[in-house]
């Protein structure tokens, strides 16, 4: 008989459990399947490409954000990363795959970028090593991996490791473009996320309701010659503190 939860960690942890374990991308022990999807780097994955996010590059070429110090969620293999290295942020880079981050620290010795690449939980991590505070987080693909009681745990990120006057971008999958439209409730009677959840303008807005919107919009659709990643069938979102 266990009687052990006290805490709303203890809780969070024990809704992780509700999903199937091959379901699970966002814990530690998602590190694994991560792994196996960078495994072979030769794959036709969109986001493989070295490419920052164009949203990313507009923001910085409009002047809606400018250089300070900025953490990249879900890295991948570094592209924005790297990309806001070379333009003078001082960049901290997380992600839970090995083998994601070993293929950006290649990139990143290839580009003389300097970025601190740290493996793990970025919920976990949040407490020591991404205490922040940072001007820029910075989110392309992490968010709409994570089942709908993390996302306490994300806004709980948000609010300690984010300057006061501090900006927040993300993209993610959007309602009619790609991921699952399920509720939220049907996720957990369920217990798999289907490759990620989709969300709408109006519900990003609604989750990050406690910042300022700069920006919410669809991501172009880059064409393959360009220099920048777009994919129509992302939300690109930019918020302030």
């Amino acid at each position: 008989m266990q009687r052990d939860i006290r805490t709303v960690d203890d809780v969070l942890r024990l809704m992780d459990t509700l999903f199937a374990p091959d379901a699970d991308r966002w814990t530690a022990d998602g590190a694994a399947w991560w792994d196996g999807f960078y495994a072979d780097r030769s794959r036709e994955v969109p986001f493989f490409v070295a490419k920052p996010d164009e949203n990313l590059a507009s923001y910085l070429e409009r002047g809606l954000i400018t250089p300070g110090r900025a953490l990249d969620l879900g890295c991948g293999p570094g592209r924005n990363a790297l990309h806001l290295a070379a333009l003078g942020f001082q960049v901290d880079a997380v992600d839970l795959s090995p083998a994601a981050l070993a293929w950006a620290q290649e990139r990143a010795r290839e580009a003389s970028a300097d970025v601190r690449f740290l493996c793990g939980d970025a919920f976990t991590l949040a407490d020591t090593e991404l205490a922040g505070p940072y001007d820029l987080i910075y989110d392309s693909g992490c968010f709409h991996h994570l089942p709908p009681h993390r996302r306490v745990s994300y806004l709980r990120l948000l609010d300690r490791s984010l300057a006061p006057g501090g900006h927040f971008g993300l993209s993610c999958f959007a309602a009619g473009g790609m991921g699952s439209e399920e509720s939220d409730i049907e996720l957990y009677r369920h217990g798999r996320l289907h490759g990620g959840l989709a969300y709408t303008a109006e519900a990003l807005r609604g989750i990050f309701a406690e910042l300022t919107e700069v920006e919410v919009r669809r991501m172009n659709d880059e064409p393959a010659e360009s220099a920048r990643y777009g994919e129509p069938f992302l939300w690109t979102a930019l918020f302030r503190r």
